[in-house]
This record gives C-alpha cells, sequence and structure tokens, in this order.
C-alpha cells in the first residue's frame, strides 16, 4: 500500500492525523495524537506500507517539532519492522 501525504494541505498536527487516519480508512478508531500513529503503523496495518510525504518541507515549516516527532515514529517503525526480519516493510519518503 502506498500513501500519499502532500504537505501543502498539511500545516498542523491535525491536519496530518485526519489525513492519515482517512488514509489507511481508520477514522473511526484513530486517536488523532502520536501515540495513535504509533499503534497504526506498528501494529494495526498490513504490510507492506510506504508513505510518501510530498512537499514534506513546508510541513515541516509549519509544523516544527511535531514534524520531527512523527518522523521519530517513521523511523521508529521502521526499524522495528527491520528487527524483526519481517519480509514486508513499513517505509517512508521525504520529498
Amino acid at each position: 500500500m502506498i500513501i500519499e501525504l502532500d504537505g501543502l494541505s498539511i500545516s498542523s498536527e491535525q491536519d496530518f492525523h485526519k489525513r492519515i487516519a482517512s488514509a489507511f480508512s481508520w477514522a473511526q478508531y484513530y486517536g488523532n495524537n502520536l501515540n495513535s500513529l504509533w499503534d497504526l503503523l506498528s501494529t494495526d496495518v498490513e504490510r507492506p506500507i510506504e508513505i510518501v510525504w510530498k512537499n514534506s518541507k513546508e510541513s515541516e515549516q509549519s509544523m516544527g517539532e511535531t514534524f520531527k516527532k512523527i518522523i521519530f515514529i517513521f523511523e521508529r517503525t521502521k526499524n522495528q519492522d527491520i528487527s524483526l526480519g519481517l519480509d514486508e516493510n513499513f517505509e517512508y519518503k521525504l520529498k
């Protein structure tokens, strides 16, 4: 599964959570916070997953520390999949 996010429409944590919940069709179950993001990516969705965040610099400028926390969760999820030796993994790209 490839999820595309557009940084031109993500300028806050709320924007991000709304887009990610919608992309995974988890809107009614998703808690709209960073803990929910970790739960979703680390255990709740089937692999493979690739998130492509276009115009990510715009989001980074608008979101500041929150953007860094999201990327930390992405990286943590990616490393968890690698350490578990999964054939199909979580990946992300910032464009």
